[in-house]
């Protein structure tokens, strides 16, 4: 399910993606589970797309509109199921200044360019690249991402109708203290026991669920005074409504939304790749990068019409549904069809939760998350890869994922070349006909190139000199200008030098460079040996 053509996009949909495991049928039983997933997501959607529709300073419905939008498109055709997608405060961070300076309107023109640019990723196949980032990012990751879910529930410790927008999120506020602070931290508490107990004593309802259920039944039946979803606004309204960005169409436009489009572009796919990755990790799954791509990228573009800020996976209520038993898009489907029903009908029971039991749930996410066993590795790992942890790991705390991805995949980089570079190393002997060969070991890439260099003592080597490339591994055209340098500095000297055992990726490389191959007989496992006419400055066959 990889193909990402749009003639065979549609056929890489297929009913299987329903059914509980390949080859196995969705039953009455799988049903039911999958459909009490999306019932636990869609509760726990609520608040976190209210409080991120403060965060980006646009009406709550803009945020919930965002939810069912992008949850149920990315359900129906993206590329896990199983995995849950709607309004983020990764990419709310990033709106919040657009929406300041130049509205709403703006911001809906952005989501419809930032869907276009996803899918246009996916359809280049750029979401293979995510297998360029090494597993100590993703450990940082998943750990800095935990926190940040933990960070964002503490606003729910605070007396509703104080918190203010500060630019970068939701501050100021005042603390719950005495009576009402004791309170909800222990029905924050109970929650999270129940959670906990359930699955010990029967797994016919998914333990969220039954957590939230619980705590809300006592909450409302004993009339306890602690925040509830409707403190922090009203999730009443109806249906989007088709809506084009009312934006002039000109350069001017383009200029303001494209730097955005692209930002908001890069971390949704980011952000949804990680967390198809992890998905896939859970549930045996693999593959549908390209796939998730054009998913997220549709269901923006189509958010963007339809008055929604956004989205993309979100890995806390991806974890809920995997933890609750949903396998398949049913659970997804479901989830953004029962936000949808209480925003139209449900808004008056839905406003009675009390925030409590859903941050209740979020906390057993962070604890699910947080890879706890990067603590006890971190002694065990080489340094580099504990360094990598802790860096991607603060800055997904202080900036965002994106940036700590791609700097935790930067410094890996770095990492990878610099031990490389030092691998570079030669043995030397004679012939008897009195060459002297040069065994190189180890890769010659632009890390390696300078000390490639440094391995070879010309002044001293006799007239003909032989480098033996059998276990090394001529990379880039660094590695071809040092092999250039080497030659140079024997021709001042009146030598020849004879390259031998090079692979066919390294015929290749050196063909785009425009020397002349030969291939030889006596060269089978390489198919050439090549050698290096100083006199005449071409390589030449013998």
């Amino acid at each position: 399910m990889a193909r990402t053509t749009f003639g065979s996009f549609a056929k890489n949909i297929e009913l299987t993606d329903l059914r509980w495991m390949p080859g196995e049928a969705m039953t009455g039983q799988r049903l039911r589970i999958e459909l009490l997933s999306g019932l636990t997501v869609a509760l726990a959607l609520v608040p976190e797309a209210v409080a991120f529709a403060f965060v980006a300073g646009v009406h709550p419905l803009v945020g919930l509109y965002a939810a069912f939008l992008v949850g149920l498109i990315t359900a129906l055709i993206g590329g896990r199921p199983g995995m849950i997608s709607g309004a983020t405060g990764a990419l709310a961070v990033v709106m919040v200044s657009l929406v300041a300076q130049h509205g709403v309107e703006y911001l809906f023109a952005t989501v419809v360019l930032m869907g276009l640019l996803q899918v246009f990723a996916g359809v280049m196949q750029w979401g293979k690249f995510i297998r360029l980032v090494p597993h100590p990012v993703m450990l940082g990751f998943v750990n800095g991402l935990a926190i940040v879910i933990f960070l964002a529930q503490m606003s729910q410790f605070k007396v509703p109708g104080t918190l203010e927008n500060t630019g970068h999120g939701l501050g100021g506020g005042e603390w719950l203290s005495g009576g009402p602070l004791y309170l909800m931290l222990g029905l924050v508490a109970l929650t999270m026991v129940l959670i906990w107990a359930v699955p010990k004593v029967t797994k016919a309802i998914p333990a969220p669920l039954a957590g939230i259920g619980i705590v809300a039944a006592l909450v409302i039946a004993f009339g306890l005074d602690v925040p509830r979803v409707g403190d922090m606004a009203s999730i009443q309204g109806g249906l989007p409504a088709f809506h084009i960005p009312m934006v002039p169409l000109n350069w001017e436009t383009l200029q303001i939304i494209l730097p955005y489009a692209v930002i908001l572009a890069a971390i949704g796919l980011i952000e949804s790749l990680l967390t198809l990755n992890l998905v896939g990790d859970m549930t045996n799954q693999r593959g549908g990068a390209s796939q998730e791509c054009i998913a997220q990228g549709v269901a923006n573009t189509v958010t963007g019409f339809f008055g929604g800020m956004g989205g993309c996976a979100m890995i806390g209520q991806s974890m809920i549904n995997v933890r609750s038993g949903g396998r398949t898009r049913v659970a997804g489907i479901a989830a953004a069809i029962f936000l949808l029903l209480f925003i139209l009908v449900g808004s008056s029971v839905i406003e009675l939760i009390p925030l409590a039991a859903l941050v209740g749930v979020m906390f057993m996410v962070v604890i699910g998350t947080f890879a706890w066993n990067s603590l006890t590795i971190l002694r065990k790992v080489p340094l580099t890869d504990a360094f990598v942890i802790l860096l991607v790991t603060v800055v997904t705390v202080l900036q965002d994922l994106a940036v700590a991805v791609v700097v935790g995949v930067i410094v890996s980089a770095l990492a990878y070349a610099w031990n490389n570079a030092r691998r570079i190393h030669a043995k030397s002997y004679r012939t008897p006909e009195g060459a002297k060969v040069y065994q190189v070991q180890g890769p010659l890439f632009f890390g390696s190139s300078e000390g490639f260099v440094e391995l070879f003592d010309i002044a001293e080597d006799p007239s003909e000199v032989i480098v033996d490339f059998a276990d090394s591994r001529v990379v880039d055209q660094s590695a071809l200008q040092a092999i250039e340098a080497v030659a140079g500095k024997y021709e001042a000297r009146g030598k020849r030098i004879q390259l031998r055992h090079l692979s066919r990726d390294c015929h290749r490389l050196l063909t785009k460079a425009g020397h002349l191959m030969v291939d030889s007989d006596d060269d089978p496992d390489y198919a050439l040996a090549v050698n290096y006419q100083v006199r005449t400055g071409i390589l030449g066959g013998h």
